[in-house]
C-alpha cells in the first residue's frame, strides 16, 4: 500500500487515452475516465485526501501538507496522517504515513485535523491533532487534542503524556481541530472547535513552551446554530484573519472573518453580531472546496482544501442540503489575494501556470446561433455558442469576456459534444444591483438545469464589464477564477477528452484571447 501511495502521476497524456485516430477530429461525446492519480490537484494512488494541515517548513524551505488519509472502506481505526511536500504548489511528492492511528482502546483510534508549528527554541516540529475515540467506554471522552513531535519531519513520536481534554467546561464529543499560532504577546496560542452549553465556540489556550497550556476562555462564539470546523488563525499584513469551514449543511463552505487586532477579530461574532468582512459573508469558494487551511512562505499565502468526489460519479449529485457530499477527494490549492481594504479572495497559483505552459491547438468544431468572428475574437448574441476541440487530461484555459449590459448572461460548458444529452456549465449569472454569481447547471435535453447546492456566491460585477477568466482542470477537478475577485471549484467528471464551449444566453458578449495549455 505504501508503495502504491508514492506513485506520482503526471498531467501528461496517459494510458487511459483511447487509441482512436478519429477522436481528435470528431466532436461527439466520449465517455472518458479519471486517471488513478492526479498530478496538479493531488490525489494519492490509493485512497483520498481529507482535511489538509498545510505548513511552511522554514528549515527545508518548502510546503508540507499533512492530511487525513481516507481509505474506502476504512478499517476499525481510521484517518492516519499522511504527508506530501511541494515547492511550487503544483507538483507534490508523497511522504507516506507520518502519524499512525492508535488502537481501538486509545483516544486517537481515529484522527482528526490539526496543525503543525516549528519551535526554534528546541529545533522541533510539533503537530497537534484531534484524537477521536472509536470506543468511548475505554477512553472516557469522545475527542481531545493530542500531540506528536519530530526533529526531521519524517519520523514522528507521539507524546502519550499529553492530552488536552475538554474537562467540565466544553463538550466531550466536539473538542477538535486545534490551530496553533504565535500571538502578538509572543506566546503560542491554540484555538479548538468545541461547544459550551450547546452553543458552538472556539476555545482558546496559551503556552510558552508548546507543552503546558493554560485556558484563556472563549476566543470566539459561533453565530446561531453554526459550527466552525478546521479553524485557521493567521496574520497577513495589517490584518488578523480567521478562516473556517462552516459545517452546517445549508452552508458547507470555507469562510473568513477579519480584524485589525485579535480582539477586533474576536468581536466579529460577539452576541451573534455577524460583522462580516464583505458583502458575501466571507465566502471564499463553492461547496466543492472544503476544510481549507493556509500556510505562507513569507511572500505568498496559499490555502489547501479538498474537492469531494461525487456518488456514482454523478456531476449533479453534489450533496445539497439536507444531504452531505462524500467526504474527502482531491487536494486543491488556491492563492490568497488580499485587497487594500483587508478583504480576501482566491486567485490562481503561479506554479500551476508554469506547469501547464505548453499551448494546445485551439480549433472551432461548430457554432450555433448569432456568432461572428473566429478563434481570435468572437461576438455572440443571445442563445449562441461556439464549440471547441477536445481537452487534455490537465488544462489551463484563459479568455476575456466583455459584456454589453449588466443583464448579459454567459457561461462555459464542459463534457459537451454535438450529440450530448447532458453537459455541464459554469454560468456567470446577473443577480441585480451590480452583482454576479456563478451557477452550476446541467444543460442538454436530459439535463436537470440549475444544480442546487453547487452555486457560488455573490460578487461585484466589474465596472467596465470585462471578465478575465482563468480555468484549470485536472481530470474531473475544475477551478475557475474571475478577475482575482471570484473563485469557483467544481467536480465535473468527463472533462478530459471531451469538447467544451463558450455560450451566450442573454444579450451580447465579446470573447477574446482564448488560449488552452497543457503540460
Amino acid at each position: 500500500m505504501s508503495l502504491a501511495a508514492t506513485v506520482m502521476v503526471s498531467c501528461g497524456e496517459d494510458s487511459h487515452t483511447p487509441e482512436n485516430s478519429n477522436l481528435e477530429n470528431s466532436a461527439t461525446y466520449f465517455e472518458s475516465t479519471d486517471a488513478q492519480g492526479f498530478g496538479t490537484y493531488y490525489k494519492p494512488a490509493v485512497g483520498y485526501v481529507g482535511d489538509p494541515m498545510p505548513f511552511y517548513d522554514p528549515q527545508e524551505k518548502d510546503f508540507k501538507i499533512l492530511y487525513l488519509q481516507e481509505f474506502r472502506p476504512n478499517s476499525a481505526t481510521f484517518h492516519p496522517i499522511w504527508g506530501i511536500s511541494t515547492r511550487d504548489c503544483a507538483s507534490y511528492e508523497s511522504m507516506g504515513e507520518l502519524i499512525s492511528t492508535g488502537s481501538v482502546m486509545e483516544l486517537d483510534g481515529a484522527i482528526g485535523t490539526g496543525s503543525t508549528v516549528y519551535n526554534d527554541a528546541d529545533g522541533t516540529y510539533h503537530t497537534f491533532y484531534t484524537g477521536h475515540s472509536v470506543n468511548i467506554e475505554a477512553t472516557g471522552i469522545g475527542e481531545g487534542v493530542m500531540a506528536a513531535t519530530s526533529t526531521d519531519f519524517r519520523t514522528w513520536t507521539k507524546d502519550r503524556s499529553f492530552i488536552l481534554s475538554p474537562g467540565d467546561e466544553y463538550s466531550t464529543t466536539d473538542f477538535r481541530d486545534p490551530c496553533v499560532f504565535r500571538g502578538d504577546d509572543g506566546l503560542w496560542h491554540m484555538i479548538v472547535s468545541t461547544q459550551k452549553n450547546g452553543k458552538g465556540v472556539l476555545a482558546e489556550y496559551s503556552s510558552a513552551d508548546l507543552r503546558a497550556w493554560e485556558s484563556r476562555g472563549i476566543f470566539m462564539t459561533m453565530m446561531w446554530d453554526r459550527f466552525y470546523e478546521c479553524p485557521d488563525v493567521f496574520r497577513m499584513g495589517d490584518w488578523w484573519y480567521l478562516v473556517y469551514s462552516e459545517k452546517h449543511a445549508a452552508v458547507r463552505r470555507v469562510q473568513y472573518f477579519k480584524g485589525r487586532t485579535l480582539d477586533e477579530l474576536r468581536a466579529c461574532t460577539r452576541d451573534d453580531a455577524g460583522i462580516w468582512p464583505d458583502l458575501h459573508e466571507g465566502m471564499l469558494d463553492s461547496r466543492a472546496f472544503y476544510a481549507g487551511k493556509t500556510a505562507s512562505d513569507g511572500t505568498d499565502r496559499y490555502i489547501w482544501g479538498w474537492c469531494p468526489t461525487r456518488p456514482g460519479k454523478d456531476n449533479a449529485n453534489v450533496g445539497a442540503y439536507p444531504a452531505e457530499p462524500e467526504w474527502a477527494g482531491a487536494l486543491v490549492c488556491h492563492r490568497i489575494v488580499q485587497h487594500p481594504d483587508g478583504t480576501l479572495s482566491l486567485g490562481s497559483v503561479k506554479g500551476i501556470d508554469s506547469k501547464l505552459s505548453t499551448e494546445s491547438t485551439l480549433r472551432e468544431m461548430s457554432r450555433s446561433g448569432d456568432v461572428t468572428g473566429d478563434t481570435n475574437r468572437y461576438t455572440l448574441g443571445a442563445d449562441s455558442h461556439v464549440l471547441f476541440n477536445r481537452l487534455a487530461d490537465c488544462n489551463r484555459i484563459s479568455m476575456t469576456v466583455t459584456v454589453s449590459e449588466e443583464t448579459d448572461r454567459f457561461g462555459i460548458s464542459f463534457v459537451r459534444g454535438t450529440d450530448s444529452q447532458k453537459y455541464y456549465t459554469i454560468m456567470v449569472n446577473p443577480e441585480g444591483d451590480g452583482r454576479r454569481k456563478i451557477n452550476f447547471e446541467e444543460e442538454g435535453p436530459e439535463g436537470a438545469g440549475f444544480i442546487a447546492g453547487a452555486d457560488g456566491y455573490l460578487f461585484d460585477a466589474p465596472a467596465d464589464g470585462v471578465y478575465n477568466i482563468k480555468i484549470y482542470t485536472d481530470n474531473s477537478v475544475c477551478c475557475v477564477y474571475i478577475n482575482d475577485n471570484c473563485a469557483f471549484t467544481a467536480r465535473i467528471y468527463g472533462i478530459q477528452k471531451n469538447c467544451w464551449s463558450v455560450n451566450s444566453y442573454d444579450g451580447r458578449i465579446e470573447c477574446s484571447g482564448i488560449q488552452t495549455f497543457k503540460q
